[in-house]
C-alpha cells in the first residue's frame, strides 16, 4: 500500500453507482431469467472502464472496479463457492430498527437487485470461482492501464460477512463454518494479490453483526466471536503480505438510528490484530464522527494505515471540502499525516441498485472528498493544521 508521504491520498470503500442498463441485466441474471451472457460480460467490462476513468477524473488516487459485476459485496460468493445450493438464508433484522417500527414501515429504499439470492450452506465449501475472479481482475487491470492513478485495489468478502448473509445449514457450528469459508476464500485473496492488486477484505461482521447477527451476545461474548473471525481471516491471509492488504470495517451501510452500534473503542484492540496494513472504517456519519478522538488514547500498531470515511455513503448531502479537510486533519494530527488516506464511510452500491444516494450526487461527493484532501494537504504540509 502507498502512504500519504507527499500528500493526502484518496480512495473509497468499493462499490460505486452502476449504470441503469447494467442494473437491468444484473437483475435478470440474479433472478435466473433468460439473458445474453456475452452481452452482460461486455457491459460489465465497459462499465469497469467507465468507472475507473470517472474515479480518476474525480480525483481518486486508489481506484477499483466499482464492483460492477457483483449483485452485492458479499453474496457474490454463492456463485464462486460450492455448498450454497440450499434454500433461503435467515432474515436479517437490525436491533436499532426494531425499536422504531414506524421508520421501518416507511421503507424508502430504491428497488435494486430485488431478486438478490441468499442461499444457505448445505454442503462442503470449496472455491470454484477462479474464472470469474480472473475476469474481474482482467477488466480492472485493462481499465487502469494508462489512467492517472496511484494504485488499484479489489474487494473480497470476509469469512465473517459471508456467514452473516448466508446461513449455515451444514456445519452446525459457527467456528467450523467460519473456518471452512476462510480456507476456501484463501484462493481468492491470494489471486488478487498475485495479480498485483491491493486486496480489500470487507469485514462489516466485526462491528455490524453486534446489533444484527449476534444481538443476544454480551460485549465480552461478541469480542470473543470477532476474535475467532480475525483468527480465521489471518489464517486465510497467511500468504498475503500485510502491506498488500487492507480491511474495511463498518456498522451497516444504511440510514437508521444506529444507537446500538458497538463503540470502536470496544473492539479496536481486536481489529488491530488483523494482518492487513490498512484499516478502512466509518468516521463521518453522526454516530461515529466523534470517534477520531479515540486515537488520543488508542495508538494504532506501528505501520498501520488508517482510511477514515470523510464523506458518508447514505445521505445526499455533498460534504463541504473544508469539512472533509477538517476530518482528515483531526486524525492526521494524532496519528501522523503519512498514516492517513481519505476514504468513504462505505460503498455507494453495496447491494446493486439499493441506495438512497443518487448516482450523480455520489460522484459529486467523491469529488468533494478529493478537493478536501487537497486542502488538508496544504494545511498539513505547511504546519497550519
Amino acid at each position: 500500500m502507498k502512504r500519504s508521504s507527499e500528500r493526502i491520498l484518496t480512495t473509497h470503500t468499493g462499490s460505486l453507482p452502476r449504470p441503469d442498463d447494467l442494473m437491468t441485466m444484473l437483475r435478470a441474471r440474479e433472478a435466473g431469467e433468460a439473458h445474453d451472457a456475452a452481452a452482460l460480460a461486455e457491459r460489465i467490462r465497459s462499465s469497469v472502464a467507465e468507472t475507473v476513468a470517472r474515479q480518476a477524473r474525480a480525483g481518486i488516487d486508489i481506484v477499483n472496479d466499482g464492483e460492477m459485476g457483483k449483485p452485492s459485496y458479499a453474496t457474490y460468493v454463492k456463485d464462486r463457492l460450492t455448498g450454497f445450493e440450499g434454500g433461503k438464508s435467515a432474515p436479517i433484522f437490525a436491533a436499532d430498527l426494531g425499536e422504531f417500527p414506524s421508520f421501518t414501515k416507511r421503507g424508502g429504499r430504491e428497488s435494486g437487485v430485488t431478486a438478490m439470492k441468499r442461499p444457505s450452506c448445505v454442503g462442503p465449501i470449496e472455491y470454484r470461482g477462479l474464472d470469474a475472479l480472473r475476469t474481474d481482475i482482467a477488466n480492472l487491470k485493462s481499465a487502469a492501464a494508462g489512467a492517472k492513478i496511484e494504485e488499484t485495489f479489489m474487494s473480497a468478502a470476509s469469512p465473517g460477512v459471508v456467514s452473516f448473509f448466508l446461513s449455515d445449514n451444514y456445519y452446525h457450528d459457527h467456528e467450523r463454518y467460519i473456518r471452512a469459508i476462510a480456507e476456501a476464500m484463501r484462493a481468492e485473496y491470494e489471486a488478487i494479490v498475485e495479480a498485483g492488486l491491493i486486496l480489500q477484505v470487507d469485514c462489516p461482521d466485526l462491528a455490524m453483526s453486534r446489533h444484527i447477527q449476534f444481538k443476544n451476545l454480551s460485549l465480552k461474548e461478541f469480542r470473543k466471536t470477532i476474535e475467532l473471525h480475525i483468527d480465521a481471516l489471518n489464517h486465510a491471509l497467511a500468504n498475503v503480505p500485510p502491506e498488500r492488504a487492507r480491511l474495511h470495517l463498518c456498522w451497516g451501510n444504511y440510514e437508521g438510528p444506529h444507537h446500538h452500534d458497538v463503540p470502536f473503542a470496544d473492539i479496536a484492540d481486536i481489529v488491530f490484530k488483523a494482518r492487513p496494513q490498512g484499516l478502512s472504517y466509518e468516521a463521518s456519519n453522526p454516530r461515529h464522527e466523534h470517534e477520531w478522538e479515540t486515537f488520543k488514547e488508542i495508538k494504532p500498531p506501528d505501520g498501520k494505515i488508517l482510511i477514515p470515511g470523510v464523506i458518508d455513503s447514505v445521505t445526499n448531502f455533498i460534504e463541504h471540502p473544508k469539512l472533509v479537510a477538517q476530518r482528515i486533519a483531526n486524525l492526521a494530527n494524532l496519528v501522523g499525516r503519512e498514516n492517513v488516506i481519505a476514504g468513504t464511510d462505505c460503498g455507494f452500491g453495496t447491494i446493486a441498485g439499493v441506495s438512497r444516494v443518487d448516482g450523480e450526487i455520489a460522484w459529486a461527493k467523491l469529488a468533494a472528498m478529493a478537493e478536501g484532501a487537497k486542502i488538508a494537504t496544504a494545511r498539513l504540509w505547511s504546519g497550519r493544521a
